[in-house]
């Protein structure tokens, strides 16, 4: 074989073996080993959990009115369920929570623009950012009940300040993150300004930005509830927040608890139904993770 196309050869399958590693990598499974992969242990855990606290209240090493038996919680949570009122607590949270997270998103995105490309900005309040989001929100809530009463304009400034340096910080991190090649290109294209931001930045900065907005969700979850436990009131209705701070009142420790899991699975199922096929999709256009 003559010695230049032995080195073609050689070439094509260098390039050949470079495009390989590129490529991700796509394993398929059947749809009942990802149920039982994804399915199985959490409720492998939940039943180990109801288990040992079964197990905890019938040695009485607690008193009833502190530690319910997992029957009489069950109890509680059937009962909103029977009147009906669970429909409307969890929709007057949840609503709550939505809608100030898409305020927060408003207002977050074009902030976490400006600090991210603008030096004199990112100077004058990207610490101020990293001290609010390590800042506890329930700490705004006697201030904002001062400001705006017990009304829903308290409830949205606290959800507002707890998730908007989340979110921003998030895009910053995600944008500093982003190969100095990707903008250059993006100028020599024409994209600049909106542009360039629209284009090839918030593109770019994604899995960072997708992670600010994923903490940005919990911190404004987190603040509702505080918000909701602190201000509570006939005005505000009742939110899971009130629901709980209403158990705690009436000290009924199972309606306290039956609170506390409806709050932990209104987090876990905005997590598992929202943000966790998002940030899949995400990782897989990426070739970072697998189908």
């Amino acid at each position: 074989m003559p010695p230049e196309l032995d080195q073609r050869d050689t070439d094509r399958d260098t390039l050949a073996g470079l495009d390989a590693l590129d490529t991700p990598t796509v394993r398929r499974t059947s749809w009942w080993r990802r149920l039982s992969s994804s399915v199985l242990p959490p409720v492998v855990a939940l039943v180990l959990i109801i288990v040992v606290w079964q197990i905890v209240w019938a040695t009485a090493v607690l008193p009833e009115y502190q530690l319910p038996a997992p029957a009489a919680v069950w109890d509680s949570f059937l009962q909103i369920v029977a009147d009906g009122s669970i429909w409307s607590i969890l929709w007057t949270s949840i609503s709550r929570a939505f809608l100030g997270f898409l305020i927060a998103l408003v207002i977050a995105t074009p902030l976490g623009l400006l600090v991210a490309k603008v030096p004199v900005v990112r100077s004058a309040i990207g610490p101020l950012l990293s001290g609010l989001q390590s800042l506890p929100s329930v700490a705004w809530v006697p201030a904002a009940v001062l400001w705006f009463g017990l009304t829903d304009a308290t409830i949205y400034f606290v959800v507002l300040l707890g998730s908007v340096p989340s979110i921003a910080n998030g895009l910053v991190a995600g944008i500093d993150q982003i190969p100095p090649i990707l903008p250059r290109a993006g100028r020599v294209l024409g994209a600049r300004g909106l542009a360039a931001a629209r284009h090839v930045l918030l593109p770019a900065a994604l899995p960072g930005y997708l992670a600010g907005c994923k903490q940005g969700w919990a911190f404004a979850w987190r603040s509702l509830m505080a918000a909701e436990i602190i201000a509570a009131g006939p005005a505000l209705g009742l939110g899971l927040g009130a629901y709980l701070k209403q158990g705690s009142d009436f000290n009924d420790i199972a309606g306290v608890f039956s609170a506390v899991l409806l709050i932990l699975v209104v987090g876990i199922g905005i997590e598992l139904l929202v943000f966790r096929p998002l940030e899949r999709r995400v990782l897989q256009a990426r070739g970072l993770a697998l189908t």
